[in-house]
């Protein structure tokens, strides 16, 4: 079970209140996503959850039991950190076993857990090698197999992938999805990277300044985000903020489209403006315009791959009426 319940958890540094009081359950086996910028307090909310900060108020449960005052160690959670934190020289074998080996767990049983650690892991041809023969990636799975042979009630990931390259997080993110398939155990993940949360979440939690300004599923945040900083945030590239006549006539004090719900042609169309800089994708392109109004700064559309539109070319986008999202003016999405 790893079912995890924050009850009016808070956290002060001092006078210094970074997360205010807030509420949020984690249901046992949910893939949930702590995703915001820098700054936002995700870390320090999953450091809480882990024990490794104390909660200036409220309470933490994990299983229907108070664990707001329990050490880390006799919390059930184990986390995997940015850094591997793996020992040098040791194996990658002992690095596996030793939380087991300090735990004074029996042989045998050490044994089982590392062999299928290492099986779900692609590291069982690994065993003998120590951290400095790894790649990056591989050094992750190590710190990852190290979690798995505890059997926690929650894995905490604070942003592991970081310092991998665009490759090996990619592959990486889908290796920690399918973990998560065959484990069903809850795991909490933090990241800034919005693609990460998105394909990896079965809900996701976006926070800014320690609040969090809404939880839902991927696709119910794309779809529906409550205000104009989680519109803003989910979705890549980012929505298109539109500001006065434009957003004045749809009784609105900003409207927002998502680039792929935006139209381009070179004849006619809603707004005229230039082409800039143009980002070629492959299958896709971002093209990002210079509207003729000061309506906007840029406006950035993403077209079919084949678009062979140029620096300077003028065109006219439309929005699609039915996709565009309007705001009030203090920010919240007006249903």
């Amino acid at each position: 079970m790893g079912r995890i319940t924050l009850d009016k958890v808070r956290k002060a540094f001092g006078d210094v209140e970074v997360i205010p009081p807030l509420d949020l359950t984690i249901e046992d086996g949910e893939f949930v996503v702590f995703v915001g910028p820098s700054g936002c307090g995700k870390s320090t909310l999953l450091r809480l959850i882990a024990g490794l900060e104390d909660v200036s108020g409220g309470q933490i449960r994990i299983d229907g039991e108070d664990a707001t005052m329990v050490p880390p160690a006799k919390r059930g959670l184990a986390m995997v950190f940015q850094s591997y934190a793996l020992y040098p020289h040791m194996s990658v074998k002992k690095n596996i076993a030793f939380p087991m080996k300090m735990a004074g767990m029996p042989q045998d049983e050490q044994e089982r857990r590392i062999a299928s650690a290492a099986k779900a892991l692609n590291l069982t041809d690994y065993l003998d090698r120590r951290p400095g023969q790894l790649s990056g990636g591989q050094r992750q799975r190590v710190a990852i197999g190290r979690a798995i042979v505890r059997e926690p009630a929650a894995f905490l990931f604070d942003e592991p992938l970081s310092n991998l390259d665009a490759a090996l997080r990619h592959g990486m993110r889908l290796e920690i999805s399918e973990l998560h398939e065959r484990l069903t155990t809850t795991m909490v993940y933090v990241t800034h990277d919005q693609v990460e949360a998105m394909t990896m979440a079965d809900k996701i939690v976006v926070l800014q300044a320690g609040v969090i300004e809404q939880v839902g599923s991927p696709l119910e945040l794309y779809r529906a985000p409550l205000n104009k900083f989680v519109a803003g945030f989910i979705g890549s590239p980012k929505m298109n903020f539109l500001e006065g006549e434009e957003a004045a006539k749809r009784n609105a004090h900003t409207i927002g489209i998502r680039p792929e719900h935006l139209t381009m042609s070179t004849t006619e169309g809603a707004w005229r403006g230039t082409v800039g800089v143009a980002e070629h994708l492959g299958a896709d392109t971002f093209l990002h315009i210079h509207p003729d109004s000061a309506r906007s700064e840029t406006m950035t559309i993403r077209v079919d791959g084949s678009v062979t539109a140029r620096h300077g070319d003028v065109v006219w986008l439309s929005p699609q009426e039915e996709n565009i999202h309007r705001f009030d003016e203090t920010g919240l999405r007006i249903a």
